[in-house]
Parts: structure tokens; C-alpha cells; sequence
């Protein structure tokens, strides 16, 4: 007698479920691949004008660009591995900037451009610098027609010439108090004294800032270095920080802040050499806030080891406020409608401030919350959100 052919058991529950499952999983893959191609040709579509420019270690890809006048959008992607920064630059002055690039992120720089050419920083300042060709156009060349009369602004702009000369002169002797604590090895008397020459420098940051070499010599941060805190290069009011408060220590500072007083003494000379033009004055204030608010104030970073940052913001809000006491009367005359949007934004930054103060003096930054630091920050954009709108008010606007 034949045995009977077996017969194949029907496939189990559980394989039924799992390819089924299978196939469930592929669909929803190949719509999640699907939605991502879709939000990535959106996000292309969105950006298309902004012009990329990539930071390596040692080197910016493109190192030379072209672009018509006018407003123009970069795209810096920090491809390295520390946060650094991207400047535009006429001769010594610095056009537009975007500071503490994190790596693996990116950061837009917008830059409303004259015709000419200018260089552009990349990284390390020991990074090769490259060329950005801006090419005139005819919006370009009807502006320059339509530049309104200076006559109005020679008054706030000699005010502010003034300002700058007695706060260069409070920055050196401050540097120099601080530089004789150094000499006399007191470091208790060093710490105490970095606090007022830090306050005395932010007073002149906005305008400092414009002067590219100086101000690296003066304020820039150990990541703009190669070998970052025991780079020779590293120098000025960072380098000065990190040996008083981190390593408590002022050994090999006699140099260093000998060097900081020769190069704050250079810098009231060409802060008085340069001029500034009057659609400037306003937005070197806006550019210092917006920096403020976008890195400064949430990172802590600026002041990262003698934690006195509130000091700093509290120095560039003098500026702000002096700026707009210097062009009060031109508002009043001509746009007296933005005067209480711009003092109500002074007076809420500086109730922040305020509201951080500990027996009169400002808490360390280290010891203020998340929660607090974006209030600081968003004080700061609001303030220079207001401040943005002076130029246009008085026919300055499409002038930087």
C-alpha cells in the first residue's frame, strides 16, 4: 500500500503577520522617503537665493565669489570641528559677520552690499582669506544718486567721534589698571580690575568691532586659534581671562598685558581715523545686539571663564542707548512715531538686566537659568528689531 503525498501545512499565523508587517514597513519607508525628498526640494526651492560657502579646517569652499549689489543671503556651513566664524571685510573694516558658528551647523549672513571688492574671513585667523567681487547694478547705481544730504548727520556723527574718544580713553586706563595688578603680582586685585576694562571695551564694541585685526587682537576667543588656549597667538582680554580666572594664575601675563595696552592705545587712535558714515552708526549698534541675542546671551560664551557677561550686555546697551539719544532729534523731525517702540525696547533690556542684579551687582552668568538668558536675548532682538528701523526712516536705508 502507497503511503499518501504529504500535504503542505498552511503557513502559521505568526509568518502570515510578519509579512505583512513586511510590507507595511516598505510602504511606510517609502513614504518617509518620500515625504524627506519632498521637504528637501521645498527647503531648496525656499533657499535657492542663498549663496553656500562651506568652512573646512584650514580653508573656505568657494574662497572667491561674485555677486550683484545689494542684499545677498550666505549660507555658512561650519564643517570643521570648532565653532568659528565668517566675516566680510573693506580693507581693515568688517562689513557683516556671523561669530560662534557651531560645528556641524550652518548660520545665514545677510549682507546688503555695495559694488567693489572685499576680502572674507574663514575659520582660523590663520585660515587664507578669500575674495567676494560685488558687481554694481542699476538699483545700485540709483541709490548712490539718491544718497540723501550728510549736512543733517554731521552733528550726531561728531557727537559720537566724542564718545569715542573719552570711552578709548577709559578703556587705556582701565587696560593699564589692570596691567599694573599683573606687574605687581596681585592676582586678586587683577581679577577685580579685568571687570571694568571688560566694561570699558564693550562700551566700544559696536564700533571696535569694524576693525577686523585690531579686534582679533583685542577680543577674540581661544576657538579662533589653532592650538585654541595654548596657541602663542592667542592674546588680549581672553587670554588675559583664562589665566585669572580659570587658571588662576599670572604667570606669563606681564607680556600679554602690556600687549593689550599698546593695541587698545591703537585702537582709540584708529577708531578716531576712521570715518564713519552716517548709515552706519546705527547699524553697528543692531549688528552688536543681534549678536547678543543669537550668541552671546544664550551660550554664556563670551565670558566663559570669568562668567561676568551681564556686565558686557549691560556696557553694549550704553551704546545703544547713546546712539539713540544722538539721533533723537532727527527722529523727533522725522519719524517721532518709532521714539516709543525704541524706548520702550531700551527700557525692557534694561529692566532685564536690572532684575539680575545681586547687591547691586550683576549675577554671575553662570548661575542664570535657560529660561532667563532667552529673556535677555529676545529683550536684545526686539531692541535691535526697533533700532533697524531708524535707517530707513531717514533715507539711509539700501546706503551700508
Amino acid at each position: 500500500m502507497s503511503n499518501p503525498t504529504p500535504q503542505s501545512a498552511p503557513p502559521s499565523r505568526a509568518l502570515r503577520w510578519g509579512v505583512a508587517g513586511s510590507v507595511v514597513v516598505m510602504i511606510a519607508a517609502g513614504g518617509l522617503f518620500y515625504y524627506a525628498s519632498q521637504l528637501a526640494a521645498t527647503k531648496r526651492q525656499v533657499n535657492h537665493n542663498e549663496i553656500a560657502v562651506t568652512i573646512h579646517a584650514h580653508a573656505c569652499e568657494p574662497n572667491a565669489l561674485t555677486v550683484p549689489a545689494g542684499r545677498a543671503s550666505f549660507r555658512i556651513i561650519n564643517r570643521s570641528d570648532r565653532a568659528v566664524e565668517w566675516e566680510i571685510l573693506d580693507g581693515v573694516l568688517v562689513v557683516e559677520e556671523r561669530e560662534n558658528i557651531a560645528p556641524g551647523l550652518s548660520q545665514v549672513i545677510n549682507a546688503n552690499l555695495q559694488p567693489g571688492d572685499y576680502a572674507i574671513t574663514c575659520g582660523l585667523l590663520s585660515n587664507p582669506r578669500g575674495t567676494l567681487h560685488v558687481t554694481p547694478t542699476a538699483e545700485s547705481d540709483a541709490q548712490a544718486k539718491a544718497k540723501p544730504s550728510m549736512v543733517a548727520f554731521i552733528g550726531p556723527l561728531s557727537e559720537f567721534r566724542v564718545y569715542l574718544s573719552g570711552q578709548g580713553g577709559a578703556l587705556i586706563k582701565a587696560a593699564a589698571a589692570l596691567q599694573q595688578a599683573i606687574d605687581a603680582g596681585d592676582l586678586a586685585q587683577a581679577q577685580a580690575l579685568y571687570v571694568p576694562a571688560r566694561e570699558a571695551y564693550q562700551r566700544l564694541a559696536p564700533a571696535a568691532q569694524r576693525l577686523a585685526e585690531l579686534d582679533n587682537a583685542i577680543n577674540a576667543r581661544a576657538d579662533y586659534f589653532e592650538k585654541r588656549e595654548q596657541d602663542p597667538a592667542f592674546n588680549g582680554f581672553h587670554r588675559l581671562e583664562y589665566s585669572l580666572f580659570q587658571q588662576r594664575s599670572l604667570d606669563g601675563l606681564a607680556p600679554v598685558a602690556q600687549r593689550l595696552v599698546a593695541d587698545v592705545t591703537t585702537l582709540k587712535q584708529q577708531l578716531l581715523a576712521q570715518s564713519l558714515p552716517p548709515e552706519q552708526l546705527v547699524s553697528i549698534v543692531v549688528r552688536n545686539l543681534n549678536s547678543l541675542a543669537d550668541v552671546r546671551a544664550m551660550s554664556g560664551e563670551e565670558e566663559r571663564y570669568s562668567h561676568i557677561d551681564l556686565n558686557g550686555f549691560a556696557a553694549n546697551l550704553q551704546v545703544a542707548r547713546k546712539v539713540v539719544d544722538l539721533m533723537r532729534p532727527l527722529l523727533t523731525k522725522s519719524a517721532a512715531d518709532l521714539l516709543p517702540t525704541i524706548d520702550s525696547a531700551l527700557n525692557a533690556f534694561d529692566a532685564e538686566l536690572n532684575e539680575l542684579k545681586v547687591d547691586n551687582h550683576y549675577a554671575r552668568y553662570d548661575s542664570v537659568t535657560d529660561d532667563q538668558r532667552k529673556q535677555i536675548a529676545d529683550k536684545a532682538k526686539a531692541l535691535a528689531a526697533a533700532l533697524d528701523g531708524i535707517d530707513p526712516a531717514l533715507g539711509l536705508s539700501g546706503l551700508q
